[in-house]
């Protein structure tokens, strides 16, 4: 397929999908939505080198959410086919087995929200500003992803009041990971990638999979599931003994670098 709303980059292993409908403030419309959907399905799936996506609109702004201008013109079947298309991309990126990270600057409403809320890691600018306004159009914002970031009584909140917060205010509310400024926001962006691209792959698609089940399971279950999984990861090859090896020897040769 040939991108024509998004941008895709991929250097070393991180890849960069950037939402490119910046006079349409990046609204979902169907075709974009297709996009996205089939660079995560396809695209990165053929870029096995890949650890780590950044998914972003910009500097400028995040996503407007829903194309109103799109939504309302479009048939009864094409709407049932717009919502099923965006449950399979939350669905995928809900999914993914590689470290995402949600870099958001400006505005991210409604399905714009719901994207950014799909990061493992959301980096925002203190341009940011995070809302749900579904329910003044009449019908229900996506609860399940902020519900898992903030809890049931501040997911109540921004659902019903329907107003939007500022980064600041997200960050206090454990919606996002970090606030930085505007001209320090790709900077920031870079080094979290850089960090994070280092994880073992196989170590990261255990972790991601844990979280996902041991929410489910009682406190009994969960530790017993978690202990062996380490069990599995450590017994699976050397990497795990030569990673500690290496992190000891570095931290011996640190300390006999230091003056006494």
């Amino acid at each position: 397929m040939e991108y024509k709303l998004i941008r895709v980059e991929v250097m070393d292993e991180v890849a960069k999908i950037e939402m490119n409908r910046k006079h349409e403030m990046n609204a979902l419309s169907h075709h974009m939505l297709r996009e996205i959907d089939h660079a995560f399905n396809y695209f990165l799936k053929d870029e096995s080198n890949v650890r780590l996506v950044v998914f972003t609109g910009g500097d400028e702004c995040f996503s407007a959410g829903m194309d109103l201008k799109e939504i309302p013109k479009l048939s009864n079947d094409y709407i049932a086919n717009y919502f099923m298309l965006a449950c399979k991309l939350y669905t995928t990126l809900m999914e993914y087995e590689k470290i995402l990270i949600s870099a958001v600057s400006g505005i991210a409403f409604g399905g714009g929200f719901n994207l950014a809320l799909m990061g493992d890691i959301i980096i925002a600018s203190e341009s940011a500003i995070f809302g749900h306004p579904e329910i003044k159009y009449g019908f229900n914002p996506l609860l399940t992803p902020l519900i898992a970031r903030v809890g049931a009584a501040k997911s109540k909140e921004l659902a019903l009041r329907a107003e939007p917060i500022g980064a600041m205010e997200a960050y206090q509310m454990g919606l996002v990971n970090c606030v930085v400024a505007p001209e320090h926001f790709q900077d920031e962006i870079s080094s979290w990638a850089s960090k994070l691209s280092e994880r073992p792959p196989e170590v990261v698609r255990a972790l991601k999979r844990a979280f996902d089940v041991v929410s489910r399971l009682d406190a009994k279950a969960a530790i017993e599931y978690e202990m062996e999984m380490m069990a599995m990861l450590f017994n699976t090859g050397d990497d795990t003994r030569m990673r500690m090896q290496n992190f000891i020897q570095q931290r011996a040769h640190e300390r006999d670098q230091t003056p006494d």
